[in-house]
């Protein structure tokens, strides 16, 4: 399982040295997350991120109605966290649980500051997904806001283009803020070209 995040590294060109990898091997849990296993739940200090190996988790808000409005996904070789939970030991915004039985390597906050001593390629990469992620969530917020839902539809089939066939159709519709019954009309339409 840790061959894969080395790999992971090789395919953005950062480089870990056998003693490094053993040190970030020591800071990382690899686990099996059955298909519904919450991994941080809303309300609660979380004390892992995941980054996903196989499967897909998701970070989610239920509001008072009881409501799930997802936040995110991750299918294979991505991150999640809830970052403000992690870093400063509060209680986590959202829940984070998985979709599909999953193969993940679980991390806790010290994982980062191990990597970013690995040297200033590791600080930038960290920087640039930090950027990156930050980047996709004002595009979502403002698509949310003010983007038609076909929009909100064709937008996450470019983010995420392997899971509209993988997850239930609910869980897309809770992402992009619709009705299920809204997500099949969309479907059928664009297949059919209107």
């Amino acid at each position: 399982m840790l061959n894969a995040l080395n790999t992971y590294f090789q395919q953005h060109k950062l480089l870990l040295s056998e003693t490094q990898f053993a040190e970030l091997a020591g800071l990382l849990t690899p686990r099996h997350l059955a298909r519904h296993e919450v991994l941080v739940r809303q309300g609660e200090v979380g004390r892992y991120g995941a980054f996903v190996l196989k499967g897909c988790l998701r970070s989610f808000v239920t509001d008072e109605r009881q409501k799930e409005h997802i936040l995110q996904f991750a299918p294979e070789n991505w991150w999640i966290s809830d970052q403000h939970s992690l870093a400063r030991q509060q209680p986590a915004l959202f829940s984070i649980d998985a979709l599909e039985d999953s193969e993940v390597l679980l991390f806790g906050s010290a994982f980062y500051t191990q990597l970013q001593s690995f040297g200033p390629e590791f600080q930038a990469f960290f920087y640039q997904l930090l950027q990156n992620s930050l980047v996709a969530l004002q595009r979502r917020l403002i698509g949310v806001l003010s983007a038609p839902a076909e929009v909100r539809y064709q937008e996450f089939l470019q983010l995420y283009p392997t899971l509209a066939r993988r997850l239930p159709q609910r869980h897309i519709a809770a992402y992009l803020g619709i009705t299920p019954e809204s997500l099949s009309r969309i479907r059928g339409e664009l297949a059919r070209g209107l």
